[in-house]
């Protein structure tokens, strides 16, 4: 019988290694189970500028503008109570799709679309024409991707007038200089 207790403890314990190897392989495959995807980077840049107030949504395109990531991720930080990550992964959204700031539809009205006041957005939105060797710029906070299709679309119909008024309301350039960007735009 005495022979029989030492390969007995010996078989007891392989029995709880392997027990205790299973579960820790186990419990590593179901930590490794796949996160839910993010939600699309237009879609999550929209929800991270409506966590914003206006005077932080402004600062935080300052910082984006400044090239300041560090300091936008940090401010994000700190105003959203999110994680570190979910920070950085929010002001890239922001940064790659700039929002324009909307307020709350309970605390603000939104103002008419047929208002003719051009809206100054947080950010500069650059348009550049070239043809040949000539390049023009216009850089201005009044300008979007919206407007600045539609300033086109005027200029490709051969409505050039229209197309140069358009842009000079929606930028801070002269009329000469805007039919000279618009000129690059015809083709």
């Amino acid at each position: 019988m005495e022979s029989l207790v030492i390969p007995l403890l010996i078989l007891v314990a392989a029995g709880v290694a392997v027990a205790l190897t299973a579960r820790a392989w186990s419990r590593r495959r179901q930590s490794a189970a796949p996160a839910p995807a993010p939600p699309e980077s237009a879609e999550l840049a929209k929800m991270a500028a409506s966590k914003l107030s206006e005077e932080e949504h402004r600062k935080l395109y300052a910082l984006i503008a400044q090239g300041q990531a560090m300091a936008a991720i940090k401010l994000y930080y700190e105003v959203s109570g999110q994680g570190l990550r979910a920070s950085r992964d929010a002001v890239a959204a922001l940064a790659a799709h700039p929002q324009p700031f909307r307020s709350p539809p309970e605390a603000a009205s939104e103002p008419d679309a047929d208002d003719d006041t051009p809206q100054r957005f947080p950010y500069r939105y650059r348009a550049i024409a070239s043809k040949g060797d000539v390049t023009r710029e216009v850089s201005s906070n009044m300008l979007n991707d919206e407007i600045y299709g539609r300033i086109r679309t005027l200029a490709k119909s051969g409505n050039t007038e229209a197309a140069a008024t358009a842009l000079t309301r929606h930028s801070d350039i002269t009329m000469k200089q805007a039919r000279e960007f618009i000129a690059l735009l015809d083709d």
